[in-house]
């Protein structure tokens, strides 16, 4: 690396990318220097923010407007130039060695999208989905044939106060100390709490093969940067194919307290284990809080109960305050992950038996329309009900961080929700909770509401 200026640096690949023909080096350059160019400039910039304590792509974008990044042909093979990266990502004018890696990782990862599809490509089928995800996580590096089951996808929000964030290190201690991994969603909150947590746990037993893993898509990426012990980072073009690619590579999967984003994936993950077809697929779901966060889990399983009925409830285990308990029972229950793998021929490293139906796969734009549109009643199977709440949040989460949702808003005014007045009830008050106890933003931030809901 070669520091001209303060404000101008160029950045050798590490981790990623460090062999490259002329020809590939050159269609890096068309990607960088093309339509994408925006998008990965944002992305970037994220990650040389890691530590922000930003929850707005916006805000991140503006405040460093002046930022620049340019891909160039050198010798030996391809550099990033960056112009006025964010200070913090320095030491003594030295990039940080793991952001050079997940800065790298961007790139590699936006490329291949675009080389395998692009961002947008809405033809496919659900085999073929699914496939372009095992592609996706497969370049990155990310599925690791021939190592047993141990990776825990660990989901909760960014916007969380000491105690939760507390309980989710402990957590994650004990998982480590059991010699599992870790994978979240990369950013802060409770998706860096596990992974610092197993860090000590994986230190006292001496693991020295433990796996940090994040995955994220653009639109979050840009709002909620990676946490500094991300090892592996992958990006995914859009939010069902980030959605598919946890559950693909989960062995067990524990949910603390959040905001929209958590609930979101909750419901995503309901409505695709209430299919008939996985009713016998073993995949561990814990859902777990502190004491001080037992109101709100409660909340959220009455919601879950009330909506989706007592066999979404009985897909998931409800502890409060118990870490130990949570990582005994995760520890157990990835034993018979394992030997169900095995009797049923399935790769331990992605679940390919795992039925995931198109609806739960196509991309969801939550234009205004869209959310206005959605079918928010009980005259259709509990997955499909499950698939169509998990979109609702989803617009919640694009009004809340994403630039575009924000954008939207700001134009068009909030969304409109509407459907069975008993499921919009539950939904207010689910949503009201998530407001008071300051689940939409980070703590000591205004929250104004991105929707309304209305009964059909």
């Amino acid at each position: 690396m070669d520091t001209t200026n303060e404000c101008f640096v160029e950045v050798m690949p590490q981790g990623s990318l460090e062999l490259l023909s002329p020809r590939e080096v050159e269609r890096l350059q068309r990607t960088g220097e093309g339509s994408l160019h925006s998008l990965l400039r944002s992305c970037a910039l994220a990650v040389l923010s890691a530590g922000s304590h930003l929850d707005s792509a916006t805000e991140l974008l503006d405040q460093h407007s002046d930022f620049e990044l340019a891909i160039l042909q050198r010798d030996h093979g391809v550099t990033l130039a960056l112009t006025n990266a964010p200070a913090s990502a320095f030491v003594d004018g030295q990039l940080v060695r793991g952001i050079a890696e997940l800065l790298f990782a961007v790139l590699r990862d936006i490329v291949f999208i675009d080389e395998t599809g692009g961002f947008a490509r809405r033809d496919q089928t659900g085999d073929e989905l699914t496939h372009r995800v095992f592609d996706l996580l497969r370049n990155a590096g990310a599925l690791c044939f021939g190592r047993d089951p141990d990776m825990v996808v660990c989901w909760g929000g960014h916007s969380i106060g000491a105690e939760e964030y507390d309980y989710t290190k402990a957590v994650g201690y004990e998982l480590g100390l059991r010699g599992l991994s870790i994978c979240t969603g990369c950013g802060p909150g409770a998706m860096k709490g596990p992974m610092k947590g197993a860090t000590i746990g994986h230190g006292k037993q001496r693991i020295a093969a433990g796996r940090f893993l994040g995955i994220t898509e653009p639109g979050i990426m840009a709002a909620e940067p990676p946490n500094p012990i991300v090892r592996e980072l992958v990006i995914m073009p859009d939010m069902e194919k980030r959605l598919e690619a946890f559950v693909r590579v989960a062995h067990a999967i524990v949910i603390f307290p959040g905001g929209v984003g958590t609930l979101e994936e909750l419901l995503y993950l309901l409505g695709i284990l209430l299919h008939p077809e996985n009713a016998d697929l073993e995949l561990p779901v814990v859902v777990t809080g502190p004491a001080g966060a037992a109101a709100y889990l409660n909340r959220v399983h009455d919601f879950i109960g009330a909506t989706l009925g007592e066999a979404a409830q009985a897909r998931y285990v409800l502890a409060i305050d118990d870490s130990i308990s949570v990582g005994r029972l995760v520890r157990e229950r990835i034993d018979q992950v394992t030997a169900q793998r095995r009797e049923q021929r399935n790769a331990f490293f992605f679940n390919w038996r795992l039925r995931i139906d198109t609806e739960f796969q196509q991309p969801f734009v939550p234009t205004h329309q869209a959310m206005a549109q959605l079918a928010l009643h009980r005259e259709q199977p509990a997955h499909m009900l499950a698939a169509n709440l998990r979109r609702a949040f989803s617009g919640l989460v694009a009004g809340n961080i994403r630039e575009d949702g924000i954008r939207a808003i700001a134009q068009h005014g909030p969304f409109e929700i509407s459907g069975d007045p008993a499921i919009m009830a539950q939904l207010d008050a689910l949503l009201a909770a998530c407001v008071e106890q300051g689940r939409m933003r980070l703590p000591g931030k205004p929250y104004e509401p991105c929707y309304r809901l209305a009964a059909a």
